[in-house]
C-alpha cells in the first residue's frame, strides 16, 4: 500500500482522484483550504481519508502534509481564467508560490515523485493544432502564466535536485462532481444545469471556439500512471482525448441527451480566452501508456445523469 497526498482533494478533479485511490485500497491524505473545494465532497471518505485543512501558501502546513508520503498529486490551485484576470496577484501566490512550497517540502521529505496539474492554457496564442509538448508556450492570462511558471519550477527541481516531477497539461476536464454554482463554473457544468432547469444558455463569443473536452476519469488515469511509470521524471505530457468540439457542438449534443431545445444567448468574447484547443496525446500514450477510455459523448451522458440525480430531474425525449 502506497501513501498518497492529494492537494485540492476536496475539489472536482482532486476528489475524483481520491475516490479512485480509496477504491484501490491506497492510503490517502488530503490537503485543502476549502476555498473552492467542498467539504461535502469528502464526507463519504470520512473514515478512510486523513484530512488536513490548510493553505499551500503556508510552508509549515505543507511540511506537515508531506510527512511520510510516497507520492504527491498536486491539484490545488485557484482555478479560472476570468478570476485570474480580475485578481492576478492572488492567482500567482496560490499557483506559483504554493507549488514552490510543495516542491521544497516534498524534496526534503524524500517523496518519491510529485505529479503536477498543469493546463492547456499554457499554449495560449499558439494557433497550431493539435497542441504538442514541443511547441512554444504563449500564455495569455495570468492563470496560464502562473501554471507555466509552476510547471517550470517542477522541471527545475528535477534538473537541479533530482526530485522527480511529472507535469500533466489538462484539457477542459469535465464530469461528475463539478461545482455548477460557482461564478467560475466550467462550461459543461453550467450548460447541463441550465438545460435541466430549462434556463437559457450563455455563450461568450460565436460558439465556434473549440475545446478538447476530457472526461475526468481519463485525467485520473493519467495521474495514477504518472506516479509510478519509471523513467519519466522531468517530463511534461498532455492529458486529454485528442479531439475537439465547438461550444455549439456541445450545446447540440447536450440538448439531445437532456431532451430540451435551449435558448442560446451569445455575449462578447471574454478577455484571456483561447480560440481553439486540441491536444496531441502521442507523448502520453508513449511514455505513460495512457489510453483514454471515456469519449466526449459517453462522458456527457454520464455527466448529465450525475447532475440529473443530484437535482432530482427527469430526462425526456427531444421531439
Amino acid at each position: 500500500m502506497a501513501h498518497y497526498l492529494v492537494t485540492g482533494g476536496a475539489g472536482f478533479i482532486g476528489n475524483n482522484i481520491v475516490a479512485e485511490l480509496v477504491s484501490q485500497g491506497e492510503q490517502v491524505r488530503v490537503l485543502d483550504n476549502f476555498s473552492t473545494g467542498m467539504r461535502s465532497n469528502l464526507e463519504r471518505f470520512e473514515s478512510q481519508v486523513e484530512i488536513i485543512e490548510g493553505d499551500i501558501r503556508s510552508y509549515h502546513i505543507v511540511q506537515e502534509a508531506v510527512c511520510d508520503v510516497d507520492y504527491v498529486l498536486h491539484q490545488a490551485a485557484l482555478p479560472s481564467v476570468p478570476r485570474s484576470v480580475r485578481d492576478p496577484i492572488t492567482t500567482d501566490e496560490v499557483i506559483v508560490h504554493g507549488t514552490l512550497n510543495l516542491l521544497q517540502a516534498a524534496r526534503h521529505a524524500g517523496i518519491k515523485r510529485m505529479v503536477y496539474a498543469s493546463s492547456s492554457s499554457v499554449y495560449g496564442e499558439n494557433e497550431e493544432l493539435p497542441k504538442d509538448e514541443t511547441m512554444p508556450t504563449r500564455p495569455i492570462s495570468p492563470y496560464a502564466i502562473a501554471k507555466l511558471a509552476a510547471e517550470q519550477y517542477c522541471q527545475s527541481f528535477y534538473r537541479l535536485y533530482g526530485f522527480e516531477t511529472v507535469c500533466l497539461r489538462y484539457f477542459n476536464v469535465f464530469g461528475p462532481g463539478q461545482n455548477e454554482r460557482s461564478q467560475y463554473a466550467a462550461v459543461i457544468a453550467r450548460f447541463v444545469t441550465a438545460m435541466l432547469n430549462e434556463n437559457p444558455i450563455t455563450i461568450y463569443g460565436d460558439g465556434y471556439q473549440s475545446r478538447d473536452f476530457t472526461y475526468v476519469s481519463n485525467v485520473v488515469q493519467a495521474n495514477l500512471l504518472a506516479c509510478t511509470v519509471p523513467d519519466i521524471a522531468g517530463t511534461v505530457a498532455n492529458a486529454a482525448c485528442g479531439q475537439r468540439y465547438t461550444l455549439n457542438d456541445l450545446v447540440e449534443t447536450l440538448a439531445c441527451i437532456v431532451g430540451v431545445r435551449p435558448d442560446v444567448q451569445y455575449l462578447p468574447d471574454r478577455p484571456g480566452d483561447v480560440r481553439h484547443s486540441q491536444a496531441s496525446i502521442e507523448r502520453a500514450r508513449a511514455i505513460l501508456g495512457f489510453d483514454p477510455k471515456i469519449d466526449f459523448a459517453e462522458g456527457l451522458a454520464l455527466t448529465v445523469e450525475w447532475f440529473r440525480q443530484k437535482q432530482g430531474k427527469k430526462l425526456h425525449a427531444l421531439v
